[in-house]
């Protein structure tokens, strides 16, 4: 997280000004229907205003950071490591047990919560060595697994990870030190994901875009640090054994069990910390609709815990300041109804003839476009580079009905059921947008263009009379104009992002680039590893000569990749100055080695900086023509990661900017 003081103070005293004025000279108070427009919109704006400026603000408190782990006591404290799973997967939740097992740590246990009964996964953790753990009634989902398989263990310390989750080897060498401290009741860290999201694959800006939850984990999480009001998120955390019995377990209450549980251990004396280190990786959702259940999971189940124990404006044990940013982080879900408002504000004057905001060319100039602009520039800057200003609007733009949806449901006593976010790619392939997604968007989109068209010259008085409102200016015709301009760019790309792009399976696959050797028949050829993944790997040879003789070789072997061991390569396509093949079969600790420098080893995922938008925006914007094919060789979603420390030029934990992150055939 960036403090710089100087630019929160000049945002507040500019979000003060432009208040002002919104609120002595911008209202249409012309008709009782412009009076409840404008009212309306006011309120959204109010509401959108109020969270921006209570982080803004957060980030002036003095800092607590982390203290550096203490070493980890002998006798070790033992872990019992919960991976609750729901229908995912074996293979999936294999990945996740073996990672779990090779946490470099003297005194763990791995439990397997299943709640689909399936033999396959018992027998899994039979050959695997882990303990399975099924239950009879299936109550209260991912809370009530957890609360029944946190009653099988004895250990002082309980981890727990989605079954899509897979820790690095240093995970719990770098969160039980910090348990030396008996205040401290829970350790959160960040979660990663190993493979792009719908909005970034489907558009193809995996290059330009960071996930939305990277301004969470680098901007709020470390704010909430200070304060002691650490969110707990849920998977990739620790917990003591103790601070949970204390509270009687998981919040069974609501969906948001994680956010809950968290609050009632900060409110019963605990400290809880956020280490800000990357030590785990999952899957986000594959596709577009299943990322809106989760978000309307998300909205709906943070809202369920107002009516719970665990209240944070009434649960007894919490500061103000505590009370304050965790009421935040939960009403911040009726930001999404506000941000509605504002996406149809700009209809009302094409639709209605009434503009709901009064804006002249003075105030435009002089109190409007300075407040916006400077958040447009400084929120790349405050936000520590994990998010620029527009392009992570997509986000919400995309997946706005359905979470308002969610959020008015819950608000008016109707919380939506659980449901669990699929983590396996449909089989019978891509079967089009989701209509639930793909249909509001839809006519949103087409009320912009019949707005746009009644803005035209001419139109306008006929519209709505010229006796009913007041004088409409030029600048607030301009400003209704940009707004619907932007608004349907977004819209075009939030219905561009809808179609799921196909793919075969769910395996991700990473960008990397390494010095290797590729062995055949007739001798060796250099070339640079340039993206690979558990099923194969892509390389760009030295030499573009080399390619006729790997063109007849029968069996390749790569040397480089692995400390001591060559894999055997299967090529399977080509292009000039390239090669991308399968491995061939691999032996046990061929599978193990690969798999740790996949998924397991120390200072494996980078943190990424957000593009300067104003330079990549109309870039972006072309994927609204461009089609977007199937993945295939050379054409694949990467996610990038950082070189074996060992050959690491850079600090381990530098900012790399997205871009050059990437290999150039990914770009």
């Amino acid at each position: 997280m960036t403090r710089l003081p100087w630019a929160v103070l000049l945002l507040t005293l500019l979000g003060v000004r432009y208040l002002s004025w919104r609120l002595s000279a911008s209202l249409n108070l012309a008709t009782p229907l412009s009076v409840s427009l404008s009212l309306l919109t006011l309120l959204a704006e109010l509401v959108l205003l109020a969270g921006f400026f209570l982080q803004l603000w957060f980030t002036l408190l003095p800092e607590r950071p982390v203290p550096a782990p203490g070493p980890i006591p002998v006798p070790a404290p033992a872990v019992d490591v919960l991976v609750p799973s729901c229908g995912e997967p074996a293979e999936l939740v294999e990945r996740c047990l073996r990672g779990c097992l090779a946490m470099d740590y003297p005194s763990l246990t791995v439990w397997l919560l299943d709640d689909g009964n399936r033999p396959e996964l018992a027998h899994l953790c039979e050959r695997l060595g882990c303990r399975y753990v099924a239950r009879q009634d299936h109550l209260h989902a991912k809370a009530g697994n957890l609360n029944h398989g946190l009653r099988q263990g004895q250990g002082e310390l309980v981890a727990v990870f989605d079954a899509d989750v897979v820790p690095l080897r240093t995970f719990l060498k770098r969160t039980v030190g910090l348990f030396n401290d008996p205040s401290v009741g829970f350790v959160q860290t960040p979660q990663s994901y190993m493979n792009a999201d719908p909005v970034m694959r489907n558009l193809r800006l995996e290059r330009w875009l960071l996930p939305d939850e990277e301004s969470f984990y680098r901007w709020i999480q470390p704010t909430r640090q200070n304060l002691n009001a650490v969110v707990c998120a849920g998977t990739s955390f620790v917990m003591r054994r103790e601070a949970l019995e204390r509270v009687g377990g998981f919040e069974t209450a609501t969906p948001s069990e994680d956010l809950a549980t968290g609050i009632r251990i900060t409110a019963a004396g605990y400290r809880n910390h956020y280490l800000s280190e990357k030590l785990s990786a999952g899957l986000a959702p594959f596709t577009a609709a299943a990322m809106a259940r989760q978000r309307c999971r998300w909205g709906s189940g943070s809202l369920q815990t107002l009516r719970t124990g665990a209240d944070p404006l009434r649960i007894p044990g919490l500061s103000p300041l505590q009370r304050l940013a965790y009421s935040e982080g939960i009403l911040h879900w009726f930001s999404f109804p506000a941000q509605l408002v504002l996406l149809c504000t700009p209809l009302s004057l094409g639709l209605l003839g009434i503009a709901p905001i009064l804006i002249g060319g003075d105030a435009l100039l002089t109190v409007a476009m300075p407040f916006f602009l400077s958040q447009l520039l400084l929120t790349r800057w405050l936000s520590g580079h994990a998010r620029a200003a527009i392009l992570p609007e997509l986000y919400r733009w995309i997946f706005l009905l359905p979470i308002c949806a969610a959020v008015m449901s819950t608000a008016l006593g109707r919380p939506r059921r659980f449901r669990v976010t699929p983590k396996a790619v449909n089989s019978q392939g891509n079967a089009g947008p989701d209509a639930g997604l793909l249909l509001p968007l839809l006519l949103l989109f087409a009320l912009q263009l019949l707005a746009l068209w009644n803005l035209a010259p001419g139109r306008l008085p006929q519209l709505a009379g010229q006796e009913a409102v007041l004088p409409v200016t030029a600048a607030t015709i301009g400003v209704v104009l940009g707004w619907s301009l932007l608004n349907g760019l977004l819209l075009l790309l939030a219905i561009r992002s809808c179609w799921d792009r196909p793919r075969s399976d769910g395996v991700p696959w990473f960008a990397l680039s390494l010095p290797v050797r590729l062995h055949h028949p007739g001798g060796t050829v250099r070339a640079r590893l340039q993206g690979f993944s558990a099923t194969g790997a892509e390389l760009s040879l030295e030499r573009r000569g080399d390619q006729a003789a790997l063109e007849t070789a029968g069996s390749l072997a790569l040397e480089g990749l692995l400390t001591d061991q060559t894999l055997p390569l299967v090529a399977m396509a080509q292009r000039t100055g390239a090669i991308g093949g399968v491995w061939g079969p691999l032996s046990p600790r061929q599978r193990d080695q690969l798999d740790t420098m996949l998924y397991r080893r120390e200072g494996l995922w980078p943190t990424l900086r957000a593009p300067f938008e104003l330079r990549t925006l109309p870039l972006v914007l072309l994927r609204i023509l461009q089609p977007v094919g199937p993945e295939s060789w050379f054409r694949r979603s990467l996610i990038p990661q950082l070189p074996p420390l060992a050959a690491l030029p850079l600090p381990r934990h530098a900012d790399l900017p997205a871009r050059a992150a990437m290999p150039d055939h990914a770009r």
